[in-house]
């Protein structure tokens, strides 16, 4: 069974950045569409970032574009992702998932159905 381990959240003031690490371990991690999601206070759940297995495409959510990057080292089975220019908007808990049964087209990258392998999430939170 695969196990996802996010890493990396933590306080920071606005305009600042962080970087997430997720860890999956447990299979063959390359295969593996990669994601992040979060939830803040009193909110839905909402997508932010996923890379296709391989690093073979990515998708954004409308409030984290031109912000917030995807990225994957295969070699170390691990996901990024790096956070720059934080809005006390982004304060939730990001939760890291993988997409193991299923290879996933762009359209349902957002779709977090998709996923069956999810983290336990790290806190972000960013101070005005």
């Amino acid at each position: 069974q695969v196990q996802v381990v996010e890493s990396g959240g933590g306080l920071v003031q606005t305009g600042g950045s962080l970087r997430l690490s997720c860890t999956a371990s447990g299979g063959s991690f390359r295969y593996y569409t990669m994601a992040w999601f979060r939830q803040a206070p009193g909110k839905e759940r909402e997508f932010v970032a996923a890379i296709k297995q391989l690093g073979s495409g990515t998708s954004y959510g409308e409030s984290v574009k031109g912000r917030f990057t995807i990225s994957r080292d295969n070699a170390k089975n691990t996901a990024y992702l790096q956070m720059n220019s934080l809005k006390p908007e982004d304060t939730a808990v990001y939760y890291c998932a993988a997409a193991v049964k299923t290879r996933l087209i762009t359209s349902s990258l957002p779709n977090q159905r998709m996923y069956d392998s999810w983290g336990l999430g790290t806190q972000v939170t960013v101070s005005s």
